[in-house]
């Protein structure tokens, strides 16, 4: 489903935790980790719900590392997907906080 709250809150929350463990596990082998470059849609249910779920935790667990963030947002002339707005507005406010 091409749905922000089920990448966030539903499938998300389910796989989270074994992308962190994973995200972790590659993060303590590096000798000079300086942060982490993102790269997401927010207009898929994945890229806009999971992505802003990542970063968050991301923020929470590697607070003063950088996070960079590469943003693609949907055009309204060639959108296919109704909900394509939805989830970029709350994509965007996750990610402003």
């Amino acid at each position: 489903a091409n749905n922000y709250a089920r990448g966030h809150y539903t499938i998300g929350k389910e796989v989270i935790d074994l992308v962190l463990d994973r995200t972790r596990k590659l993060a303590d082998n590096c000798t000079g980790l300086q942060g982490f470059m993102i790269f997401h849609s927010f207009g898929g249910g994945t890229g806009s719900g999971f992505g802003s779920l990542l970063l968050n935790r991301l923020s929470i667990d590697y607070g003063k590392k950088t996070k960079v963030e590469f943003a693609v947002y949907p055009s309204p002339q060639i959108s296919t997907v109704v909900v394509e707005p939805y989830n970029s507005v709350l994509c965007t406010h996750a990610m402003l906080e």
